[in-house]
Parts: structure tokens; C-alpha cells; sequence
């Protein structure tokens, strides 16, 4: 169905935000005319929204090999091309949005974090965002509605998502069941032990066109882009799925997270300048990448590879990046991640380099270097130490923003070599600590046990490192400090006791999808692990969202004022994780 601009809108204070947030073309000056400024309505398979006027609109029928990017405002309609064409190195978002046609190959990217319009409308009002991604399959109009934003624009987007309406022409196709999918999963640890050519691309290519590359390339490596606010392009092809087969065929997946930026780089979507917080963020993004990497089936002892796009270095960037860095490590490690490090090796790599052996960093398992010196091995010159990094930990990105050509298909790429192997494992710590139980009882200083041992590690995942050794079961000088630090950014009362409070908001962090009766996984276990200590009795810790969890969702919300559906939504998340 053709795009269509049948109106406009006076609605130029809504306008104005949703323009200055996103980076739009104009500002409406002091005293101009909101009657000339406002939206224009786009449909597709009769769902309708109301976007911006500045905003581009592409039809995918028309041009089947365009880049679905959200580094500039711009609706795409209709299902994407297996060849598009976008450029290799684009990194930065605006704001944008992907609608598609509900169907087979639509319904591999839809997840527990995919919301579902309320029947007889177009609109999820309850839709999560999942690595600055919201979305929501509109089912009475056939539609997968996918919506790109950055912090910053998250509101403007959700305005737009909330102006949806169902339209002529509007045919219901109903999600497929999840249970009805068989798991999936990458042939382990990525990218494994492996010595040779990989390539990265903005977008994850088409099935087909990864099969004609390894027919004829001499690549066997490429990088996927799987989370992060600071992603360019959308990944209509990086799914469960995709990740199994091409793994199956023999690719090795360098998956990367591009998150928040230097905070002396030109990037809107930076880190702290203050480190605690910088750590506190890069915690955060590891927790967001690692739920990414195992939707996709990527499993634990894999490699997430943190993007920093180059930045003119100073001793106060260098230890905002240096922080965020640790807090990725640790959080990861915790989960039993390698941590991976991907900038330009004279910003990023070598602040990494001068800082090697300094404890109060933690340090990444692997870099992954540009140097654009079109030399295809792992020598960083000047820029790292030859010992540094040594034991199969370096990739090179030697060439970028090329076009290559094999098996007929052209794709624009970055050149990579890598030595790499799983032999270089996390400090398993953190990795092996239990965190449940049947209670969580206050925990002051002097306490000791398994239970302190629990405390240490999730302080140290959310960024806040009781110490050396973590976690060594003494609740110390260390771990009071950790806690009163967790307690602030939380919002809580900073005594340094682990209480029933505190435990509530240790155990609920990380990704907060919609979760209800017949759940299953990460997320459920951690709701019963913090409902456990919100409510102090006994919640079973098994990972399925069963009738006693449904119970315990819907007394905790009763306690805390909230609609008590037995549904765990974002206002349920909200509530635990503050603590509550």
C-alpha cells in the first residue's frame, strides 16, 4: 500500500518538541505560524500514524534494496530487501520507524518484549522499549511495528506511535504462538577460537547473501550489531534463526554493543563525566547487551565487544571511558561474558593500553582495533604494547567503508582480521555465586555467608564494586560502601545495611520485559528472587511463570497502590527497582 499524506495538523507545540528532539531540520522561529507547520498522515495495510512533516518516507516496494537507518527521521513501509545497500561505518540515531507486514519472516524478531496493540486499535499503551527499540505488533491490521529512538527522543516517538489508528483496508493476522517455536541457538561461544578474515556491516546481510559470501570470500568472521542506543541501522535480518544457521554453516559472530559515547566525543548519547556513574552505565549496557546476545541464542563464554567511536582523549574522558569500560567487564564477567573493547586504536585502545595494569580498572578480555593500515594481522604498532593483549585477544580492523563484490552480491563493508580464542574465560566468582533463596534477611557489617556473597556480586554487576577478591562472603568496609553508593542511585537511604529495600532493588535490576502467566526465563527468575524480598516469605525461584508467582505479583502490587493485574509491566519493574 502506497504511503499517504492526506492532512495536516495544528499541532506545532507537539511538533516543535518532537523536531528539536530529534535533531529535525527547523525550529519554528518566535511568533511563526503553527496553521503552515504539522504532521501528515502515512498509512500502510491500514494502520495509520501521524508523523512530522520533515520526516522522510520510504516505501520498501519501491525501493526494495534501501538501508533501513535511523540516523536520520524516516518511516519505512513494507518489508525489507535482502540486499540493502548501507554504508559500512554508520554509527548514531535519531529516531525512525519500520512497518512491515505481519507474517513468517516478521515473526522471528518478535520477542517477550513485544508488545501487542489492544484489540480493535493500533496501540500497545503499556510497550516496552528493549535496546531503544519499542515494539508492537499490531495484529488487527497484519502489521510489526519496530520504533528506533534514542533517550532523548523516546517521548517523541511514543507520541507518534500513540497517534496510530486502524484504517480501511485493515486485515487481522494473528502472532504466531512463541511456544510454537522450537529454542535456537548459536553453535557456542562466539566468536570462538579463530584465526583469519572477518567483515563487519551496518546491517546483518540476508541469509542468501551470506551464503554467497562464503562460498566465494576469504571471510569467515562478521560483526553483528545486537544492542545499543547509538546503533544506525535497523536489523530486519539478525534473529534467533539467523544466528543458528549461519553459525551452523560456519561463521563466526563478533557481536557488538554500541551504547553510550565519550563524553568529549560530538555524540548526543554520552556517559557521565563522573565515574561512578560511567561505571554505573557500562554495568547497564552489559546487562542490556547480555539479554540481546541470549535472545539471539548467543550463549555465555561468547565475546560482547563494547563500540566507542573515536575521541580526542583527556585525562577526564579517558576516565569516564575507562569507568564505563569497568562496569561493562565486571557486569559481564558476572554473567559469564568476555568483555571485548572496539574503538580507534589511537583513543579508546591505547587509553586501554596506559591503563593495563592499574587495578582501579577492570580490565577488557579482548580489543578490537582501528587502524585503518590495510595490513591484515595484529600489530598495533605504537599505539598497544606487543605483550599487552597477547593470548589470542586482538582483532584488527584494517580497511573501512569499501565495497566488495562475491557471488554477484555487493555489500559495503569494514575488513577485520582476528586472533581469537575461548580460551581466555571471565574469573568465574561471580559466575558460580548463587543468588537464590528462600529469604534475604538484613545484612550489616560483619555479616557473613553466602548470602553477603550474593549482595557483593549483584553490587558489582549494577557498577558498584565492593572490592578485591569480590565476593569473599565478609560483609566489610568495602561492601558498606558499595551499598550506601547503590543506595544513592537508587534513591534510597544511604545506611550501607542491606535490607529488605535494598535487596528488592539489587535483585529486580536489569531488563524490565512484560511478563505474565506461562513466562519463562531470565526475568521471571529475577521478579521472584526480589518479590522473595519485597515481600518477605518464600517465592519459588524457578524460572516459570506459574498460578504462586501470578499470587505474588498481584499481592506485591496491592501493597505498593498499584492496579494488580498479576501482570509484571513497566509501572510493576518500576516499583522494584526502586526499592519499594
Amino acid at each position: 500500500m502506497e504511503p499517504r499524506s492526506v492532512r495536516c495538523r495544528r499541532l506545532w507545540p507537539v511538533v516543535a518538541t518532537l523536531l528539536a528532539l530529534v535533531g529535525g531540520v527547523a525550529v519554528a522561529p518566535a511568533g511563526a505560524d503553527p496553521v503552515n507547520s504539522g504532521t501528515r498522515t502515512v498509512g500502510y495495510h491500514g494502520y495509520e500514524i501521524e508523523v512530522p512533516d520533515s520526516w522522510q518516507v520510504v516505501d520498501l516496494t519501491e525501493q526494495p534494496d534501501a538501508c533501513i537507518r535511523f540516523d536520520r527521521p524516516t518511516v519505512y513501509l513494507g518489508r525489507p530487501g535482502v540486499r540493502s545497500s548501507c554504508p559500512a561505518h554508520l554509527v548514531g540515531r535519531t529516531a525512525g520507524l519500520l512497518v512491515e507486514p505481519l507474517d513468517a519472516s516478521s515473526a522471528q524478531r518478535i520477542t517477550g518484549a513485544t508488545a501487542r496493540a489492544v484489540s480493535g486499535t493500533a496501540v500497545a499503551p503499556t510497550a516496552v522499549s528493549r535496546n531503544a527499540e519499542i515494539r508492537v505488533a499490531v495484529e488487527d491490521a497484519g502489521v510489526l511495528v519496530t520504533a528506533a529512538h534514542t533517550p532523548e527522543t523516546e517521548p517523541a516517538v511514543r507520541r507518534v506511535l500513540d497517534s496510530a489508528t486502524l484504517a480501511a483496508g485493515a486485515e487481522r493476522t494473528r502472532v504466531p504462538n512463541r511456544a510454537d517455536t522450537a529454542p535456537l541457538a548459536a553453535a557456542g561461544p562466539q566468536p570462538g577460537t579463530f584465526a583469519g578474515k572477518g567483515f563487519d556491516a551496518c546491517a546483518a546481510p540476508s541469509a542468501a547473501t551470506m551464503n554467497a559470501w562464503y562460498a566465494g570470500s576469504p571471510y569467515r568472521a562478521v560483526g553483528v550489531y545486537i544492542s545499543g542506543a547509538t546503533r544506525a541501522c535497523g536489523q530486519p535480518n539478525l534473529t534467533a534463526n539467523w544466528v543458528t544457521d549461519q553459525t551452523a554453516r560456519g561463521w563466526r559472530l563478533m557481536p557488538i554493543d554500541v551504547g553510550k559515547q565519550a563524553p568529549c566525543s560530538a555524540f548526543s548519547n554520552k556517559m557521565s563525566t563522573t565515574p561512578a556513574t560511567a561505571r554505573s552505565q557500562g554495568s547497564a549496557a552489559a546487562d542490556a547487551s547480555v539479554a540481546a546476545a541470549q535472545s539471539l541464542g548467543i550463549p555465555a563464554g561468547s565475546a560482547l565487544y563494547s563500540d566507542i567511536e573515536g575521541y580526542p582523549s583527556t585525562a577526564s574522558c579517558k576516565a569516564s571511558v575507562l569507568s564505563y569500560l569497568s562496569g561493562w567487564t565486571d557486569a559481564l564477567h558476572a554473567r559469564g561474558y568476555l568483555s571485548g573493547l572496539y574503538s580507534s586504536a589511537s583513543s579508546g585502545i591505547r587509553d586501554a593500553a596506559t591503563e593495563y595494569d592499574n587495578s582501579a580498572y577492570s580490565r577488557v578480555d579482548h580489543i578490537w582495533y582501528a587502524w585503518w593500515n590495510n595490513a591484515a594481522d595484529t600489530n598495533t604498532g605504537t599505539y598497544v604494547p606487543a605483550g599487552y593483549w597477547a593470548d589470542h585477544q586482538r582483532i584488527h580492523q584494517y580497511a573501512g567503508d569499501v565495497s566488495e563484490t562475491w557471488g554477484g552480491v555487493t555489500v559495503s563493508i569494514d575488513r577485520n582480521f582476528l586472533d581469537v580464542r575461548t580460551a581466555s574465560t571471565p574469573p568465574t566468582g561471580c559466575t558460580t555465586t548463587n543468588l537464590s533463596f528462600t529469604a534475604y534477611p538484613t545484612l550489616t557489617s560483619g555479616s557473613t555467608g553466602s548470602r553477603v556473597s550474593a549482595a557483593q556480586c549483584l553490587l558489582r554487576s549494577a557498577g558498584h564494586d565492593p572490592g578485591a577478591g569480590t565476593p569473599t562472603g565478609t560483609y566489610d568496609a568495602g561492601t558498606s560502601t558499595a551499598v550506601r553508593s547503590f543506595q544513592t542511585a537508587r534513591g534510597l537511604p544511604g545506611d550501607g545495611i542491606t535490607g529488605p529495600k535494598t535487596w528488592t532493588a539489587l535483585l529486580s535490576r536489569g531488563s524490565t520485559p512484560v511478563i505474565r502467566t506461562g513466562s519463562t526465563g531470565e526475568a521471571v527468575t529475577r521478579i521472584q528472587r526480589a518479590l522473595t524480598a519485597a515481600l518477605g516469605r518464600t517465592v519459588g525461584i524457578d524460572g516459570a511463570f506459574g498460578a504462586g508467582t501470578e499470587a505474588a505479583v498481584r499481592d506485591y502490587q496491592s501493597s505498593r497502590g498499584l492496579s494488580s493485574d498479576g501482570i509484571a509491566g513497566p509501572a510493576t519493574w518500576s516499583a522494584l527497582q526502586s526499592g519499594k
